[in-house]
């Protein structure tokens, strides 16, 4: 992707392990630019991945424009049965330029552009059971590496998205101001100033809950594009 120039940022599984999730993942997962030029260089990559198509949509910026996926098998041998899972847009996440600012790139052999964790844990407020237990191993991770010295950035992503009922509490306890102005805008944070567990408990699902519906809602008339899209590839003439 970086030798062919493909604006594009590493999402996923892959991701939560370069941010101390540990999430095992067979998958590549990339947000990235859906503008023709870019998608011209991301043919460029694909090309010299040896990657095929699986499974639907096509390859067509209208379906990344969406927000459906299109997913890929690398056949090259230096990446030999390697998943590519390719996204332009993501309910609840800003567009991609937007993201392209507020990425974090890690040094490595080659410099590694990751979607930020913020957006990160945005992203994974899905329907998923999986991605849930994530979310929250992703705060924690955070939270303990950065605790000593948090920026005020820090903390309100901490008050806003902490998921572990204790830490909340915690939180809130220790940056008591920070948390009285975000408990306005959640109820978990004014129920941690308490310190309810059982309530910061109880509203942690709520919120939980109400992302797996607003994702649901979301899904529904992209899950009805998929299935179309599956019977024209099967030759279906439907009722």
């Amino acid at each position: 992707m970086r030798k062919n120039g493909v604006q594009c940022l590493l999402m996923g599984g892959q991701a939560c392990v370069l941010y101390g999730g540990a999430e095992f993942s067979r998958d590549t997962d990339f947000a990235l630019l859906s503008d023709d030029a870019n998608l011209d260089r991301l043919s460029g990559a694909l090309r010299e991945l040896s990657a095929e198509r699986i499974a639907v949509p096509p390859f067509e910026k209208k379906y990344l424009d969406m927000g459906l996926a299109v997913h890929f098998r690398c056949r090259h041998p230096d990446a030999a049965r390697m998943r590519l899972d390719l996204m332009s847009k993501m309910r609840g996440v800003d567009k991609f330029p937007v993201l392209w600012e507020r990425r974090t790139t890690i040094e490595a052999d080659e410099p590694i552009d990751l979607i930020s964790l913020p957006d990160l844990v945005r992203a994974k407020k899905t329907q998923r059971d999986k991605d849930w237990p994530m979310i929250a191993r992703l705060l924690e991770a955070n939270y303990f590496r950065n605790q000593a010295g948090p920026t005020p950035e820090q903390i309100d992503f901490w008050l806003r998205e902490l998921r572990t009922p204790t830490l909340l509490i915690e939180a809130a306890e220790r940056f008591s101001a920070e948390a009285q102005a975000v408990a306005a805008d959640r109820p978990a944070v004014a129920m941690a100033l308490a310190k309810d567990e059982a309530a910061v408990r109880e509203e942690l699902s709520a919120e939980e809950e109400r992302e797996r519906e607003a994702d649901r809602q979301y899904w529904r008339p992209l899950k009805e594009t998929l299935q179309d899209l599956r019977r024209a590839a099967r030759g279906d003439r439907g009722p």
